[in-house]
């Protein structure tokens, strides 16, 4: 037997899917396990072993395919638990990092930190002060070295560094993008000081102009290489001491997988990896559905993370934003807000307001109910209140709920504000809703998309529970719970669908009318790169495929609108194609009449996405479809409040795993598995579908 693996790290859980060759699924979930994060990813692998009947072992010895998504980056950042880094950087730009591009000193997009600018503050540091050299080099904007570099300068910065204690150190010169030389020549200086010090260069991770952005890229990267590194190297050091005999691949935040050793090397490219891992499941499930356009929406214990697939195609973006530290990376685009199970519910007692996250209560304690010491109240403490939770059959039985803990706390909390139990319950998944809802609209009504020209995805351990609110106050036209149990897993099974990427980026400004024999010079030399770095890796010539597509702007702004090419090489005659192309895309975004269909335009970025196929999951199809229920997939009815009939209700409750392709369940009712519960409203209608999929419509 053989079989291919996908495993993430959450904030609260640790998942695990496992495909045999059959297609048949199998997940299995534990608690994270911070700040040893690598303990959670084998205690998830053994439990999959436990779950096949067989020792961790064999069954590694048995795995073709291992993939994973981890959130250890990202809490590095936020907790501030990185490397010491030392940046060298052009002489004369020391302060670059420090004065960011932050409105008033702040950097972040919370538009209410924003609008009540006195209480933020710039974060801290990543690179300190005393801790940053500068050179003498320059480069100009077309490649050519101004002032050559000053070695002497340099080997005296890199030895201050190391004499201060540094555990890596950020390299990152004016233009080095276009001309890497001096980067790589202060690199090669510090391998020879220090073979062991971790060192990053900008052209190796963030090839675009952009001062700031390009700089804090570099230095995050430095301060998440050791961390990283080390966890990495542990991960894959007892893997192959447990027989696993190919390759670990990480989910990166482009959409795909990364070697490990790649991995290590940019640990940035691992930051919100586990979130669109499941946005990569959704893209592999819609083109098996049919469904190309897709708003995916990944409720889990600690945030919502919301992305969406146009005509088979996810959103991407470039910029990205992490504890306010702005710096350029491609990857999904994906927005979240802190709104998961465990988002803790508050009342300002003075304003007589309720609010819901977006801190959490993580996996220790966690909610009220779990009993582990939490005391504030959380959205899974509400659900348990309002009767959509079995207290007695959580997470398939494997946990009791505290029923009456979750009552008194949530008693507490609306007492102040004079709101009974039950309407306190009702308020804070009334409120955590709504704010999906509107998280939803940022990525599809500001950006051009009408949300009812979509089908939704609802996976996470909590998103099925509330998906039948926000998805009907959206109107989108149906709801799609992937894969009934495995939808609590379903970045899991994401990790273990994605393919290899490498992503491959050349900056230069080209005005047009410009040759296309410029440009696809320009795509050859991405192309021979990718090629190499496949070649090195083992890749096979028959499993490369490659995407190209062009950043694209107005000449005199500064934001570029990326667009997707279709061929791999450009035709002498391309321009009207592309200008039409660019067109429609800029005016999806900004709105009709809002391009100037006669400007010169700029080309400012060549992009090659370079994929290498993985075996990947089949899914299996039911033959035999039924329209009555089985009597062994009704379960004992519950008392339920529902906010839409304003009282509680005797509702019948179903066992998810029990039901066949065919059957159907009208609202008010409730779903479950042994992994999530699907609540579904008045008035909608749920039904199992041939691929294993519950659909609810409105």
């Amino acid at each position: 037997m053989s079989y291919l693996v996908g495993i993430d790290i959450g904030g609260t859980f640790t998942d695990c899917a496992i495909v045999d060759r059959a297609g048949r699924l199998l997940t299995t979930k534990v608690p994270s396990t911070p700040p040893d994060f690598a303990k959670g990813m084998m205690d998830a692998l053994d439990a999959g072993a436990s779950a096949l009947g067989t020792t961790l072992g064999k069954f590694c010895r048995d795995i073709d395919f291992l993939s994973h998504g981890t959130t250890v980056g990202t809490n590095t950042i936020i907790q501030k638990r990185g490397a010491k880094v030392g940046l060298i950087t052009t002489r004369g730009h020391e302060d670059a990092i420090h004065i960011m591009r932050g409105s008033r000193g702040y950097g972040g997009r919370d538009i209410r930190k924003v609008v009540h600018f006195p209480e933020t503050s710039k974060p801290a540091p990543i690179v300190p002060k005393r801790l940053i050299r500068g050179v003498s080099e320059r480069v100009d904007c077309f490649g050519e070295v101004v002032v050559s570099l000053n070695e002497k300068e340099a080997e005296t910065a890199v030895k201050e560094l190391i004499a201060e204690g540094v555990q890596a150190i950020a390299i990152c010169f004016l233009w080095s993008f276009r001309n890497p030389a001096h980067e790589l020549q202060v690199k090669k200086l510090v391998e020879k000081i220090k073979p062991d010090l971790f060192v990053t260069c900008s052209v190796d991770i963030a090839p675009k102009w952009g001062e700031y952005e390009r700089v804090t890229a570099t230095a995050l990267n430095a301060y998440l290489g050791p961390v990283m590194g080390n966890y990495l190297q542990q991960i894959n050091s007892s893997l192959t001491t447990l027989g696993y005999r190919h390759g670990l691949q990480i989910t990166q935040c482009g959409g795909g997988t990364v070697p490990v050793e790649r991995a290590g090397e940019a640990p940035l490219l691992t930051l919100d990896s586990g979130p669109v891992s499941g946005v990569t499941a959704s893209m592999f499930l819609g083109a098996a559905m049919g469904e190309k356009n897709v708003i995916t929406t990944d409720m889990g214990g600690t945030s919502f993370d919301v992305s969406i697939i146009h005509e088979g195609k996810p959103a991407y973006s470039f910029i990205s934003n992490t504890d306010q530290y702005e710096y350029f990376l491609p990857k999904v685009d994906l927005q979240a807000i802190g709104a998961g199970g465990g988002s803790l519910a508050r009342v300002d007692a003075e304003r007589r307001t309720l609010t819901v996250g977006p801190d959490s209560a993580g996996a220790f304690p966690g909610p009220v109910c779990y009993g582990r010491g939490g005391t504030v109240p959380t959205v899974t403490d509400a659900q348990l209140v309002l009767g959509y939770l079995d207290p007695d059959n959580f997470a398939g039985g494997r946990m009791q709920l505290d029923f009456k803990s979750a009552y008194r706390a949530i008693s507490l909390l609306g007492k102040p504000i004079g709101l009974s139990p039950i309407e306190t319950a009702a308020g804070i998944c009334r409120i955590v809703e709504l704010n999906m809802a509107d998280i939803i609209r940022k990525v599809t009504v500001e950006k051009g998309f009408d949300p009812r020209d979509f089908a939704l995805f609802a996976f996470g351990g909590a998103g099925p529970a509330h998906a039948g609110v926000f998805a009907r106050e959206l109107g989108v036209r149906k709801v799609i719970v992937p894969q009934r149990k495995a939808a609590s897993t379903w970045c899991a099974f994401g990790a273990a669908a994605a393919d290899v990427l490498h992503i491959f980026e050349h900056t230069e400004i080209m005005q047009t009318p410009v040759r296309a024999e410029r440009i696809n010079a320009i795509f050859s030399s991405l192309e021979k790169k990718a090629k190499q770095t496949m070649a090195d890796e083992g890749i096979v010539e028959k499993r490369q495929r490659f995407e190209f597509s062009l950043d694209v702007r107005h000449k005199g702004q500064i934001n570029e609108v990326e667009v997707l090419l279709k061929e791999t090489r450009l035709s002498r005659d391309f321009e009207s194609g592309l200008r039409k192309s660019f067109v429609a895309r800029y005016e999806k975004l900004y709105g009709r009449g809002s391009a100037l269909a006669g400007a010169i335009l700029e080309i400012v970025v060549c992009r090659l996405r370079a994929r290498a196929l993985t075996p990947q999951p089949k899914l299996v199809v039911s033959k035999k479809v039924v329209k009555a229920i089985p009597k062994q997939a009704l379960r004992r009815k519950r008392e339920i409040y529902w906010p839409d009939l304003r009282k509680k209700r005797q509702t019948v409750v179903y066992d998810g795993e029990r039901l066949v392709s065919g059957n159907s369940v009208t609202g008010p009712a409730i779903v479950e598995t042994s992994d999530t519960t699907v609540v579904v409203p008045p008035g909608a209608q749920l039904r199992l579908d041939q691929l294993g999929n519950f659909e609810l419509t409105f």
